[in-house]
């Protein structure tokens, strides 16, 4: 409970950290929201148009920092961050909350899926060393992995795409179908996703698969293996319950920021394949200088990751005690 009470306060103090600096760097850059949309118009807009776009992105002259920066808390703690550049005249949340089942779906099944592979086959390929496995699979995928992604995903829209016309080449569903809670759209998203999922896949894994390897093969040389051999426990044993327990535990926090880092998107992935995710959002809102949007997906990001480091420590110190021991 201690560990877990010093882990939550770490949290805490980390996102109100964050909630300041998101609250203070925009504000710190000259201009605002309703001048940056007047920019649009060369200027063309009357005051009278400007204090109303003013009033619209939320923006008070005459309030105090302080002031306004206690509003702020205040109104991201309800999940209103203001009106969007990019697709005026919506709010942020509303815009995220689109665009993020997306980027949860595509992203989060490939990164979990990924991790899940690649650690089985590290830990059998360390287990047999030398085998077939070990041979082949990890030399292969580790070289994938270099690639960059949307290098692979050009290369998979050439060939499932445009060669073979398997698979579409981009979008997140056909233009002419309307998004519905139906299994005729959930199909058609499915076959969108493919080829964005399998570029995911195959350039995530072989990092897990080597880490795996690596982290097997250094616990496969503790005393404690020897011991559960000379008792006579069964291999399949030794390598689930000692040795692959073991083994997973330094790549628990890498996996958390992983999955962090899944709200965020992947971003050149989504950008080839025109995916209405997260990711290709916080592109447009870097793109269009739409700072109320790119302040919302920033502490999206951050309290997804912050949770997933939290989550991961936890499980840490539920499958190693010895952790808990912090004075």
């Amino acid at each position: 409970m201690r560990f877990v009470l010093r882990r939550l306060g770490f949290f805490v103090v980390t996102l109100w950290a964050a909630i300041t600096l998101n609250f203070f760097i925009p504000r710190l850059m000259p201009g605002n929201p309703a001048e940056a949309m007047m920019a649009r118009y060369h200027g063309r807009i009357n005051p009278q148009a400007l204090h109303a776009l003013e009033i619209a992105f939320g923006v008070k002259a005459h309030q105090s920092l302080i002031s306004e920066y206690f509003d702020y808390l205040g109104n991201v703690f309800r999940g209103r961050f203001g009106i969007s550049l990019t697709f005026f005249p919506d709010p942020v949340m509303h815009d995220v909350l689109q665009a993020l089942p997306w980027t949860l779906v595509l992203v989060g099944v490939t990164t979990v899926l990924a991790f899940f592979l690649g650690t089985l086959i590290g830990l059998v390929g360390a287990w047999r060393r030398g085998g077939l496995m070990d041979s082949a699979m990890p030399p292969i995928f580790v070289i994938t992995s270099a690639f960059p992604y949307f290098w692979i995903a050009g290369i998979a829209i050439w060939l499932f795409s445009l060669k073979l016309g398997w698979l579409p080449h981009g979008g997140g569903y056909d233009p002419i179908d309307t998004p519905a809670w139906t299994w005729h759209f959930a199909h058609d998203a499915f076959v969108h996703s493919i080829l964005p999922a399998l570029t995911i896949l195959v350039t995530a894994i072989g990092g897990w698969i080597l880490t795996m390897r690596n982290n097997t093969i250094s616990v496969l040389t503790e005393d404690y293996i020897r011991m559960a051999r000379a008792k006579g426990l069964s291999p399949q044993r030794i390598m689930w319950t000692y040795a692959g327990r073991n083994a997973i535990l330094p790549n628990l926090t890498g996996f958390a920021m992983s999955l962090g880092f899944v709200v965020a998107g992947a971003i050149l992935v989504e950008y080839v394949f025109n995916y209405p995710g997260v990711g290709y959002m916080f592109l447009s809102s870097v793109t269009n200088e739409d700072y109320a949007l790119m302040q919302g997906l920033f502490l999206l990001i951050v309290v997804a990751v912050l949770t997933a480091i939290l989550a991961a420590d936890v499980a840490t110190a539920f499958l190693d005690p010895r952790t808990r021991d912090v004075r």
